[in-house]
C-alpha cells in the first residue's frame, strides 16, 4: 500500500466537525519533525492536543496522569500497562507509532473496550537500512578507524568484504525482506527463518529459506528481525550463541529483549563473536557502566532504527490516520486489537 499526504488529508478531515471537542495525547518524540503538516492537520482535527512534556518515554504513572480526560493516544515506546490504562476514563484508541506492541497491554486494553493500532510498514526501509549500516561499520572497523584517525593515528586497519559473506535473517517480515533486498547489491548469500515464511517473496529475492539452526551454523552475519513477545524473549540464548560460526557478527534492530545480553557478553569475550552491531537493549537507556558499551567490538545505537525523515512521517502519518479514524468512528487500517 502506498501512502499518500493527498489521500491520509482527505480522509483524515472528513469529520472535523465531529471531533471538535475531542483530546489527544501524542508522545512521540519525533512526531511531525520532517513535516509540519502533521501537526497542523492533528490540532485543527481535534480540540485539544497534548504533546510530551518530559523528552522520553514514559513511565505507566506519567502515562496515567496525562491520559485523563484524552479521547485518543498517539504513542511512543511508552509504558502503557493496565495501571496507565485504567484511569483512562474516555480513551478509544492507543495508536502506536511503530510496529512494535510489547509495551502495550493489549489484554487491558481489548478490555476497556479500547482499539490499538500500529504502523507495520512505515519503518520498514529505514530499519533495515540502520542493519546495513551496522553491518558495514563492524566488517570495515569504521568508528575504530574514525577515532584512531581523529586521535592523530593513521592505522593500517584490515576490514572484511561484505561481498561473498552468508548473511542469515532470524524473521522474514517487512523489515527482514528489505534488508534482504538491500543486500542484493552486494553479492550476499541471504539465508531466513521464519515461522510463517513467505515463500513467494524469498523465492523473487533470491533468499534462502531454512531451519534456525542451519541458519546460525552457516550465517557470517546473523541479522534479528522479530517481534518481541514470550516466544522469542532470551531467544539468542547462551546455546544459539554457540552454534553461530566462530568469528561472525550478530546484529539486533528488533528488540534487546530478544537476546539473552550476559550471554552475548561472554560470546564476545571469548571471542567466539567477532562483534555485535545493537540499535536495541533490553533496558533502555542502559545504565552508564553496561558492560556492552564498554566493548571496541560492539556498535551501539539508541534505538534509532525508525529515525529517519521517511519513516518518522510514514509513522506519523499513518498513526494520525488510524487515529482520528478510530475517534470518528470508522475502522482503522492497522488494528492490533
Amino acid at each position: 500500500m502506498k501512502i499518500t499526504l493527498a489521500g491520509i488529508l482527505q480522509r483524515s478531515e472528513a469529520k472535523v466537525d465531529d471531533l471538535s471537542a475531542l483530546k489527544v495525547l501524542v508522545t512521540p518524540r519525533s512526531f511531525g519533525q520532517s513535516d509540519q503538516k502533521l501537526f497542523e492537520t492533528l490540532q485543527k482535527s481535534v480540540g485539544e492536543v497534548i504533546y510530551n512534556p518530559y523528552g522520553r518515554a514514559l513511565t505507566s504513572e506519567e502515562v496515567s496522569d496525562l491520559l485523563k480526560d484524552c479521547d485518543g493516544y498517539i504513542a511512543g515506546v511508552d509504558a502503557i500497562d493496565a495501571r496507565a490504562i485504567e484511569n483512562a476514563n474516555k480513551l478509544k484508541v492507543i495508536a502506536r507509532y511503530g510496529v512494535g506492541v510489547d509495551k502495550v497491554d493489549l489484554e487491558a486494553a481489548k478490555s476497556r473496550g479500547v482499539t490499538v493500532t500500529n504502523t507495520p510498514r512505515a519503518n520498514a526501509q529505514s530499519v533495515a537500512e540502520l542493519a546495513l549500516g551496522l553491518t558495514l561499520s563492524l566488517l570495515r572497523q569504521i568508528p575504530f578507524a574514525t577515532n584512531q584517525t581523529r586521535n592523530g593515528d593513521w592505522p593500517r586497519i584490515k576490514g572484511l568484504s561484505l561481498e561473498g559473506k552468508t548473511v542469515g535473517l532470524v524473521g522474514f517480515g517487512m523489515i527482514g525482506r528489505k534488508f534482504a533486498g538491500l543486500l542484493g547489491g552486494f553479492g550476499c548469500r541471504v539465508l531466513a527463518y521464519d515461522l510463517f515464511p513467505d515463500v513467494e517473496a524469498a523465492t523473487d529475492i533470491g533468499v534462502e529459506l531454512t531451519a534456525l539452526g542451519t541458519l546460525v551454523a552457516n550465517a557470517d552475519i546473523v541479522s534479528l528481525h522479530l517481534p518481541f513477545n514470550k516466544n522469542t524473549e532470551k531467544l539468542i540464548d547462551s546455546k544459539l550463541l554457540s552454534t553461530m560460526k566462530a568469528g561472525s557478527y550478530l546484529i539486533n534492530t528488533s528488540r534487546g529483549g530478544i537476546v539473552d545480553e550476559n550471554a552475548l557478553i561472554e560470546a564476545l569475550s571469548s571471542g567466539h563473536l567477532a562483534g555485535a552491531g545493537l540499535d536495541v537493549l533490553s533496558e533502555e537507556p542502559p545504565l552508564a557502566d553496561h558492560p556492552l558499551l564498554k566493548m571496541d567490538k560492539v556498535l551501539v545505537t539508541p534505538h534509532s532504527g525508525s529515525h529517519s525523515d521517511g519513516a518518522t512521517n510514514a509513522m506519523g502519518w499513518t498513526a494520525l490516520e488510524d487515529c482520528l479514524a478510530v475517534l470518528s468512528g470508522r475502522e482503522p487500517k492497522f488494528k492490533v486489537v
